[in-house]
């Protein structure tokens, strides 16, 4: 029988897991932002990264702990030195948890461990006494759970809760299994583990087969008690169970599910918004709750039925979500403090140094655009990053058509001085790059290219987002504007300036 216990505890791993996600590579500041996000948004614990990993994980997890108020985990396999540095990184959170791990499946214990049934519990036990004695609340999960003997996976859950563990995840990691034998899968660790009412049962399911939510909302009903989501449903291949689905499939089936959860529904457009910009990966326009045609009516027949009651092909609305718009325009004419009273208003906390960057490009625009909407707003402020600007767009001119080669000349600021270089390209864009990697020197090859309209309208924002590839590692750049090859310019500088940045971390 599932537990009386009718709340659902939600651990966000977007920036462990969903920041595995191929060719994304957030800085500090990225992070805590998404944190303060996630925070906003109601999630329980922040899975804020692997801190043996890398020196820049470990940084990033240290400071999602001292600037959160909810749990925050750290990521560790079963062994003693991810384990101390787990909790030097995660002791500064005011409810810290360690979340060690170790597969189970036979594939894996033979293939990746090397390692026998009685090594791996013996593994298991070990890490998780260890991570018991640096902190309360520890976390096991028995990695490709789904594929693992059930009988063992008894075994070693009831050792592991022995051994000190509060919380027992069970992982579909690679999105094998079907909604029903999941569930009975869960329901089996409840009925079997003689000691399992001294844990919570999590789950974390991977979207493999487009499964992750429906196993999800099935280990819901057959006793798990905590879900590990991301945003966006991002994260390694196919990606993770989406916070946004399951939450509101709850929302929406209350009296099927009757169960409850912290999560601030009307936050969950903006932290999807966020969470997009800042990693590169676009939203889907036919994602579930938050792509762009979630909402959107094109039939006949479903537009007069909406409009007669929304209801009638709507079944949760757009504000449900927070998908909604400010009456209050600002333009031209707007002063300072409108437009900071705006942002906060809109849930940004900047710098001081952010908002006059964030002015002028409000300004800037406002001399283009008429009216300027919440959506502008958003892409302003939401490409303002705590990036060094080592190089800062002064202007560019271009020459182009379709009988020539494209010509650029692109002036860059640099300490204070100007550098300017012309370049020919394949487009106007390509001339531009070309003239921008002349100035800084080296090499800077551009990988990946994608441009979207962030607001409606002929006068629409554009934002650019590219990734380009030096010293091995991808760098992502953005940037907005009114103008294609303006927005094309601020990105490709931008990412050059987030390589330097890491270079100048690293040295």
């Amino acid at each position: 029988m599932p537990p009386k216990n009718n709340r659902i505890i939600i651990l966000d791993t977007t920036l462990r897991d969903g920041e595995q996600t191929p060719g994304v590579n957030l800085n500090l500041s990225e992070k805590l932002e998404i944190a303060k996000q996630l925070e906003a948004l109601g999630v329980d614990i922040i899975e804020a990264g692997f801190p043996a990993s890398s020196p820049g994980d470990f940084e990033a997890v240290r400071a999602v702990s001292q600037n959160v108020g909810c749990a925050v985990a750290a990521f560790c396999r079963c062994v003693g030195d991810d384990i101390q540095k787990g909790w030097q990184a995660v002791k500064y959170s005011k409810k810290p948890r360690l979340h060690v791990f170790i597969a189970t499946s036979e594939i894996h214990m033979q293939y990746k461990l090397k390692m026998t049934k009685e090594e791996v519990l013996k593994r298991a036990i070990d890490g998780i006494r260890l991570a018991k004695s640096l902190c309360e609340d520890v976390e096991f999960s028995c990695e490709d759970a789904s594929r693992s003997s059930p009988e063992f996976l008894y075994q070693v859950l009831e050792r592991a809760i022995d051994a000190g563990a509060t919380t027992v995840n069970i992982p579909d990691t690679v999105g094998y299994a079907m909604p029903d034998e999941f569930g009975a899968l869960i329901g089996g660790i409840a009925k079997n583990v003689p000691n399992i009412a001294k844990a919570v049962i999590s789950v974390h399911c991977h979207d493999d087969l487009g499964l992750a939510a429906a196993n999800t909302l099935s280990a819901i009903g057959n006793g798990a008690r905590q879900i590990e989501t991301t945003v966006n449903g991002i994260g390694e291949r196919a990606g993770n169970c989406s916070v946004e689905e399951v939450v509101m499939a709850i929302e929406t089936r209350a009296k099927y599910f009757n169960i409850s959860h912290g999560i601030d529904t009307t936050k969950i457009y903006r932290a999807s918004k966020r969470v997009s910009k800042l990693t590169g990966v676009p939203i889907s326009i036919y994602k579930s709750v938050v792509g762009r045609n979630a909402f959107a009516h094109e039939s006949g027949i479903h537009q007069h039925g909406v409009m007669a009651n929304p209801m009638t092909y709507e079944i949760m609305t757009p504000q449900s979500v927070g998908k909604t718009e400010s009456t209050m325009v600002l333009g031209k004419l707007s002063g300072r403090h409108a437009f900071v009273d705006r942002l906060e208003a809109m849930g940004y906390s900047l710098s001081q140094d952010e908002i006059d960057n964030a002015f002028a490009r409000f300004k800037d625009l406002a001399d283009k655009k008429k009216n300027i909407t919440d959506s502008d707003l958003d892409a302003i402020a939401g490409s303002i990053a705590n990036i060094p600007e080592y190089y800062t767009l002064d202007n560019f001119q271009i020459q182009s058509g379709n009988k020539m080669h494209a010509m650029a000349s692109v002036v860059l600021l640099h300490k204070n001085e100007k550098f300017m270089e012309a370049a020919i390209g394949d487009g106007p864009i390509d001339a531009a790059y070309n003239a921008i990697a002349r100035i800084v020197g080296g090499e800077w090859p551009l990988k990946s290219y994608e441009i979207d309209a962030v607001t409606e309208g002929m006068d629409a924002l554009g934002e650019v987002i590219v990734r380009i590839l030096h010293d091995g590692e991808l760098h992502i750049g953005r940037g907005i504007s009114t103008d294609v090859i303006d927005a094309s310019i601020r990105a490709y500088v931008n990412a050059i300036n987030r390589a330097m940045a890491k270079l100048a971390r690293k040295d």
